[in-house]
């Protein structure tokens, strides 16, 4: 019987110890943290062996193969014997693809998949299909595979999870952007971090799609380097050479497999960087052969996702906008151009290697104030002081929120869109957003 050890017990490391253990593997689950009730019931109703608050050598090194959860990094001290010692380290999802033949929908990028995939997966569900949500948000996958499988999965894939990814293979494979982000994962060096999105690419075939932004000059640099064989649609925001989806002339546009338009008007998501994703999920639901009317319909009425640029409450005239989700440099750019009224901006958090140069322009246009956040804010006085705006130094989101609550003006607006990770102060991006959105409302 072949042994599987898994590295991380949260959604994604539990899900795929019920699959290995319905197909049969010996399986042992170890994490260093504490495993949440949820998930420690889940493995003892199923016989799942493990362990919680270490990593126990002589239990892990003798797996056949290790599937490690993508939050742990290859310098971890444990994936450095298991590398050592030659175990194969793979991801929940590459261990899932070889049990389900199913279609596959994955979306990667720098910013914007979680929108998108939220987006397709409301188009194939308002359609009928059978379809289910799954990588960065919904259910595990794996989970999924092993008791309630779907025709279709929509998978929002990050660098973590595709750099574990060798045999899997995306039906439609989407790809909106790369831009710097996680460079302290990846040794600081950018090409690296590229390596790691285009492996979205890998064992396409001829009867795969491939969806991509043609605006981006990284993408189309490194498009050059790849073989591609999938049927390829790229889209931009005008209409570009070989662009098959765009807007013209205030109508969204795609040209193929089959032509389909609406007014521009009538997107439920506003602003240009919510036009690509728009664009990315319509051209999905045209491939997977969707009814114009349902694609329609749901590019009208998606409501949205929670922690990207959501909207909270307005306060003395002030309103209030929480995009937590923006936790690198190109998120909040896109948040701010989307701003319509001077700003109060709230950044700051664990840095991951961030160059802030490409919001300073934008910084200075727009925001009365800026609120730093975050344990250490040494870097952000050192990047953003000199542009001579009023500043507050705070620690902690009652802090932040509080003197959000004294700089902000009546007609401006107050937005979280922090630039950097949130496990300086907060559990994660929904903890950070979820403590904003309470004390908001509280004001």
């Amino acid at each position: 019987m072949k042994r599987i050890v898994i590295l991380g017990a949260g959604e994604s490391g539990a899900g795929a110890a019920v699959l290995a253990k319905k197909e049969g593997y010996d399986v042992f689950v170890s994490d260093m943290s504490k495993i949440a009730p949820h998930y420690q019931e889940m493995l003892n109703q199923r016989n799942i062996a493990w362990e919680e608050g270490r990593h126990t050598e002589e239990l892990i090194l003798t797996a056949d193969e290790i599937i490690k959860s993508p939050g742990i990094p290859d310098t971890a001290p444990m994936v450095k014997k298991a590398i050592l010692a030659g175990i194969p380290i793979i991801s929940e999802i590459e261990f899932a693809g070889r049990y389900t033949n199913s279609k596959m929908i994955c979306i990667t990028g720098s910013n914007g998949k979680t929108t998108t995939t939220s987006l397709i997966y409301h188009i194939f569900r308002t359609a009928g299909y059978d379809a289910g949500l799954a990588g960065n948000i919904g259910h595990s996958l794996a989970l999924q595979v092993a008791e309630e499988p779907h025709d279709y999965y929509i998978i929002e894939l990050s660098s973590f999870q595709l750099d574990n990814m060798y045999g899997f293979r995306a039906n439609i494979a989407v790809l909106l952007n790369i831009t710097p982000d996680h460079l302290d994962r990846y040794d600081f060096k950018m090409q690296n971090y590229v390596d790691a999105k285009m492996r979205i690419l890998q064992n396409q075939t001829h009867d795969d799609a491939f969806i991509y932004w043609n605006d981006d000059p990284v993408i189309r640099r490194e498009l050059e380097k790849y073989d591609i064989k999938a049927v390829q649609y790229p889209f931009s925001e005008l209409k570009e050479k070989g662009s098959i989806g765009y807007i013209e002339a205030g109508k969204y546009i795609i040209e193929k497999p089959e032509p389909f338009n609406m007014e521009q008007e009538s997107l439920s998501l506003t602003g240009r960087h919510n036009i690509y994703n728009s664009l990315a999920a319509g051209i999905a639901g045209n491939i997977a052969g969707i009814k114009k009317e349902v694609i329609r319909k749901s590019l009208s009425d998606f409501p949205g996702v929670e922690h990207r640029l959501e909207r909270v409450t307005t306060v003395r005239g002030v309103q209030y906008i929480n995009d937590s989700k923006a936790t690198n440099v190109d998120a909040c750019w896109y948040a701010l151009d989307s701003m319509n009224t001077r700003v109060v901006l709230i950044v700051g958090g664990k840095d991951k290697g961030n160059d802030y140069d490409p919001i300073k322009p934008l910084i200075r246009e727009k925001c009365s104030a800026l609120v730093y956040l975050g344990a250490d804010n040494k870097k952000l006085h050192e990047n953003f002081d000199e542009l001579n705006i009023p500043v507050r130094d705070t620690h902690s989101m009652k802090e932040c929120v509080e003197a959000c609550y004294e700089l902000a003006q009546p007609g401006e607006t107050v937005l979280l869109s922090p630039c950097c990770a949130s496990f300086d102060l907060f559990k994660n991006m929904e903890d950070r957003g979820e403590q904003f959105k309470e004390l908001v409302r509280n004001l």
